[in-house]
């Protein structure tokens, strides 16, 4: 196939790291990448899926060349793509409400990688409107945003930084989330999305949010629980990242509004790609099981933040 190029080109410690971390080799990548689509095209399941190197990489470098790991990853992203439309569909940086908060500053990468060569998300948390935005919008933009970066080869080898700007956060923020999609969200990134979280970083959290913020922290799994840092100021953000890769307003020397600027051309150039992702499917009344782990354990977690007894 014309993408069995993809990789050769990949930097010398990119490549060492890929070596160490994941197994990888040339011969093991085109053997794992035969044998997923040896797997797609006898899968009774799987009505329509990708199978170019840069997508089904994406699996198989998350479970570290797992074969049955990446296989079952990818059916759980096909599956929350189903299961929540709302959230994972329709991801076109022309929507309305996309672009709008492509132009808000809310969340985009950042134009330079961080010290370990990770592409870095950020995220300002005060710059959404929930007066104008609802939870599905937030998610949906945030699926856009990692749809358009998980087929950059480097990161599906380095992963992923996070910071996310708590300032502003406020109880309109919060109230317009269910305790229940919450739950389904962490599910959603810990298991069925492939991406290598390596740390998230979290700016300026209001004494307020504490008790949100630990029931949010209580879902993830100890390894995501080890990879989050809470700064107090963006002096001790610069500490950890280097400042000169932060927007213009923390330090550095690009502005949000230009990184933005950026980050709409880019989306721009993957529009088609990221709209044609609503072609993917299986189907779910032959995955019955794979439903119903999304379904389990939720009869206890009801309600809403507004219910939630804040410091």
């Amino acid at each position: 196939m014309a993408d069995e190029s993809y990789g050769k080109e990949l930097p010398e410690e990119v490549n060492k790291l890929a070596k160490e971390d994941l197994r990888e080799d040339d011969l093991l990548k085109k053997q794992s990448l035969d044998r997923m689509r040896e797997w797609l095209a006898k899968s009774s399941e799987i009505k329509f899926c990708r199978d170019d190197a840069p997508f089904l990489l994406r699996f198989l470098r998350s479970r570290k060349y797992s074969i049955p790991q990446a296989q079952e990853m990818l059916e759980r992203y096909l599956a929350i793509r189903q299961l929540y439309g709302e959230w994972f569909q329709q991801l076109d940086p022309v929507d309305p409400k996309m672009s709008a908060l492509i132009d808000s500053g809310y969340c985009f990468p950042l134009i330079e990688k961080d010290e370990f060569g990770r592409r870095v998300i950020f995220t300002a948390v005060g710059n959404f409107k929930a007066t104008e935005f609802t939870a599905a919008d937030m998610v949906r933009y945030h699926a856009m945003v990692i749809e358009s970066l998980l087929d950059e080869e480097e990161s599906q080898v380095t992963g992923y930084t996070q910071i996310y700007d708590e300032n502003g956060l406020s109880m309109a923020h919060l109230a317009i989330w269910s305790l229940t999609d919450i739950r389904n969200i962490i599910r959603c990134i810990q298991n069925s999305l492939p991406m290598r979280h390596k740390s998230s970083h979290f700016l300026s959290l209001p004494s307020s949010a504490n008790t949100i913020f630990e029931f949010f922290t209580s879902l993830l799994n100890e390894k995501l629980k080890k990879r989050i840092m809470i700064h107090k100021s963006v002096e001790d953000l610069h500490q950890h990242i280097k400042k000169e890769i932060l927007p213009k307003e923390y330090g550095g020397t690009v502005s949000i509004s230009d990184m933005t600027k950026k980050f709409r051309q880019d989306l721009m150039e993957k529009r088609q790609k990221l709209i044609d992702l609503d072609k993917l499917e299986i189907d779910l009344s032959k995955k019955e099981k794979l439903v119903q782990d999304f379904h389990d354990d939720m009869a206890g977690i009801a309600g809403s933040f507004r219910q939630l007894q804040v410091d």
